[in-house]
């Protein structure tokens, strides 16, 4: 058996949750990005001429937040190779913080608000 099998596990899931979590982010930004074209549709096949408005603010958004989730995979997979090292290291190695980890938090928490406020003056 491997040894610090269990360290390695959770690792691997901590990984496992960080992707799931980056592909959640895309699929969100996809659908943002594409929800004004689907409104466009929507009100072409109910015969009002008028387009919503402000659209490429949603498209923009929904970019920044695929770049987002492909930026939470990969800091993920690189987080995951650096914890697996030190697992396998036979000193106890220095803990650093992880400023990108909060940085990045950072980054989605504007990208949300950045939503919040698209879409508050799309409704108001």
């Amino acid at each position: 058996m491997l040894e610090h099998y269990s360290d390695h596990s959770a690792n691997e899931r901590t990984l496992l949750a960080w992707i799931r979590t980056g592909i959640a982010i895309m699929a969100f930004g996809f659908l943002v990005e594409k929800f004004t074209l689907f409104l466009n549709y929507l009100r072409l096949a109910l015969h009002q001429s008028s387009p919503v408005a402000g659209g490429g603010g949603a498209q923009a958004i929904g970019l920044i937040l695929i770049a987002v989730g492909v930026i939470t995979i990969v800091s993920a997979t690189i987080r995951f190779r650096q914890i697996e090292i030190q697992i396998e290291s036979p000193t106890t190695p220095e803990v650093h913080k992880s400023t990108f980890t909060l940085g990045l938090g950072a980054l989605i928490a504007l990208a949300g608000t950045l939503l919040l406020v698209y879409l508050s003056f799309q409704i108001g």
